[in-house]
């Protein structure tokens, strides 16, 4: 006759059980070298939404930051803008930008693929402008993510389709 299992093998076995898929989390990242946007999206209603902002303070600092906020919202998968010029070509934001999203990739264990983004902090500053809040979820590094993010949900559905 076999055992019942022991109260901690349950709980264990109950956080590896596979979620949702539907509520698997994505995070999007507008890199900067004073702030970093973050947005946020479930994967199954696609829909991102601004998160708010890191204020840089170092590279440990700021990656036990993003650990926190991977661990609380129950990421599966990031997104960093790859900010090109507009003729397409990679400038040094851009090489920035690879290196840190390489970064996350190996500290994190996550997926974390790169989006174009360019115009995306034009866009963000022009919709901040027009709603004159310039803190918090709707910075302009916010809403700059949650375009990348946005961006990103499209040519993911397109690519299904």
């Amino acid at each position: 006759m076999p055992q019942a299992p022991h109260a901690a093998q349950k709980a264990v076995s109950k956080r590896a059980a596979p979620a949702d898929p539907s509520l698997r989390r994505i995070l999007a990242l507008d890199y900067g070298r004073a702030r970093i946007g973050l947005a946020l999206a479930d994967a199954g209603a696609r829909i991102a939404r601004p998160l708010g902002l890191i204020a840089r303070k170092n590279r440990n600092e700021d990656m036990r930051r993003l650990r926190e906020i991977i661990r609380e919202h129950g990421v599966r998968r990031i997104v960093v803008g790859l900010p090109l010029r507009l003729d397409g070509t990679r400038g040094e934001m851009a090489e920035e930008a690879g290196r840190f999203a390489e970064r996350v990739r190996k500290q994190m264990g996550l997926p974390v693929e790169m989006v174009d983004e360019r115009l995306s902090s034009w866009e963000a500053a022009q919709s901040a402008g027009k709603n004159k809040k310039q803190d918090g979820k709707n910075s302009v590094d916010a809403l700059a993510a949650a375009l990348i993010l946005r961006e990103y949900l499209e040519q993911t559905a397109t690519e299904k389709d």
